[in-house]
């Protein structure tokens, strides 16, 4: 070709085809979805097999930890105060009061036994309200039905002790003994246990 087409010069241009990279980085962004999207179903499944996440099994550990409240108890069959002698004894320096507190345990339907003043063991050293004594076999029985006539006294059992009777020790801050109502309520109570309230676990 001549005129101002004409080609000079020992090089000729190379003819090469324009390089394609939008489809380069096109396929590249989809490799790199198509693996993201495995990797997250891998884990998916992984968690999905070892409990981790899930909010069924969260549920249902749940729904396991939680403790039901106990069953209340059966009713104690507790002896009646009839079947119970209790001998009076004032370890106090105030005088009458054995033997006005045993004629209000007569009303109330207890056995009196002896009243008179407290032996040298206890006599003046009886620092509360009073001192429940028993044999060993009246703890849970004659001792609790006793003791609801008097809150606060302190209950004590002797094994060697025989017999079923039972001592009331009137002690220092003695006033009188627990309202009837207050100690028939008590009773209720020890004879129809409520059921233990619930306790929580943690999981």
């Amino acid at each position: 070709m001549g005129g101002q087409y004409r080609i000079t010069g020992d090089r000729y241009p190379r003819m090469r085809r324009p390089r394609r990279r939008g489809r380069l980085v096109a396929l590249t962004v989809v490799s790199m979805a198509v693996l993201g999207v495995g990797g997250w179903g891998t884990l998916q499944l992984i968690d999905v097999f070892t409990g981790g996440g899930d909010s069924a099994s969260a549920v249902g550990t749940k729904a396991a930890c939680t403790d039901k409240a106990t069953p209340a108890a059966a009713p104690r069959a507790l002896p009646a105060p009839g079947t119970i002698t209790v001998n009076v004894l004032n370890a106090t320096t105030r005088g009458g009061l054995a033997q006005k507190t045993a004629d209000e345990l007569k009303k109330r339907g207890f056995k009196i036994g002896e009243v008179a003043n407290a032996t040298k063991e206890y006599d003046k050293k009886v620092k509360g309200t009073g001192v429940l004594l028993g044999p060993a076999t009246a703890l849970d029985t004659s001792l609790p039905v006793l003791g609801a006539q008097l809150a606060g006294a302190e209950r004590r059992t002797d094994p060697a002790r025989k017999g079923a009777e039972l001592d009331l020790i009137i002690g220092d801050t003695f006033r009188a003994l627990t309202t009837k109502a207050d100690a028939d309520r008590a009773l209720t109570a020890l004879a129809n246990p409520e059921p233990t309230p619930a306790s929580k676990k943690k999981c």
